[in-house]
């Protein structure tokens, strides 16, 4: 899969249990995300997402979704 592709399922993929079930990937917040990292993320594509948006938020890098919002 593109990055670019990756990068546009973090805003239309959502958060399918848990705390902030419903919660779009791109919208979870840091602290939720770092959990994860600790504690280990899931098996398969949902696991990817979130390590993806946890690379993201964790150096300073939502502002690259801006764009791909706006479409």
């Amino acid at each position: 899969m593109l990055e670019s592709e990756q990068l546009q399922r973090l805003l239309t993929t959502e958060m399918p249990y848990g705390k902030h079930k419903g919660t779009l990937i791109a919208d979870l917040p840091g602290n939720y995300l770092n959990w994860f990292a600790r504690e280990g993320f899931p098996k398969g594509d949902l696991g990817r997402l979130l390590a993806l948006m946890h690379e993201i938020d964790h150096n300073g890098l939502k502002g690259l979704l801006e764009p791909l919002r706006r479409r």
